[in-house]
């Protein structure tokens, strides 16, 4: 207990899935955590369930007016930002030659754009609040790898990985206590996992047989990692990328 005590964490798309994992075990180490989310309904129940030190505020992450919100509602109620988990994420089947401009623009607007607001826009916030800081970046295993059937979030985790590496330098370079990193997860089992399994059962024995270790990742397993990279125990780790994927990429 206590690994984030005094800390105060935004976390995007924090109203399920691996985002609810890590706004859970973020409160439960001692941060007083805001959870954003597009649906309401789902964001409120949680914050309520963490209580005093959970705050809900409902965001589009590909508006930077939306993130401006965030930061300031952030700063008026906790007094400050030390942590932002850049989580909220869409992924869309189709290949290249099945792309469209809604799905390529709604992919890179919420995935890659969305993740960009939130170095930029958080590195403001932090930059000169004496404290260390740390940004985390929710890429995934296809931002290291290729997938046919998902050029659009290739794409929009690939440059995640990349904009990491790029911020965390820039913050290294001007002094800057804040860290940058990302997390590379294979399949975990979240709603929109669970929801595919459910249509074909031998997409949950395709996704299974991909993963070494024989299962697909706990939502909790990944908030495990970031509430390491959260914490100060990280302190001499920027620019890196952190996978967590059953063994998926060393394959």
């Amino acid at each position: 207990m206590g690994r984030l005590e005094n800390k105060v964490a935004i976390v995007t798309g924090g109203s399920k899935g691996i985002g609810e994992a890590i706004a859970e075990r973020f409160v439960e180490e001692g941060a007083k955590v805001v959870i954003t989310a597009r649906h309401t309904e789902e964001g409120e129940a949680l914050a309520n369930k963490l209580g005093e030190n959970a705050l809900f505020i409902q965001q589009d992450v590909s508006k930077k007016a939306e993130w401006e919100k965030v930061i300031k509602e952030t700063l008026d109620q906790f007094g400050k930002v030390n942590i932002i988990v850049n989580n909220a994420g869409i992924g869309v089947y189709a290949d290249v030659e099945q792309m469209d401009d809604d799905n390529w623009n709604k992919t890179i607007g919420i995935n890659l754009t969305g993740t960009m607001w939130g170095i930029k826009l958080g590195i403001k916030a932090m930059k000169d609040n004496g404290e260390k800081n740390s940004i985390i970046n929710l890429s995934s295993i296809e931002g290291l790898i290729g997938d046919p059937d998902l050029f659009a979030y290739n794409a929009s985790k690939g440059g995640v990985r990349l904009m990491t590496k790029s911020a965390a330098l820039d913050c290294a370079r001007k002094g800057y206590d804040i860290r940058v990193n990302s997390i590379h997860p294979g399949y975990v089992v979240t709603p929109l996992v669970e929801h595919l399994m459910e249509t074909d059962p031998k997409v949950k024995e395709h996704l299974i047989s991909l993963h070494p270790m024989g299962r697909l990742g706990k939502p909790v397993e990944i908030a495990n990692l970031a509430l390491y990279l959260a914490s100060d125990e990280s302190s001499f780790s920027t620019g890196s990328e952190f996978v967590a994927d059953g063994g998926y990429t060393a394959q």
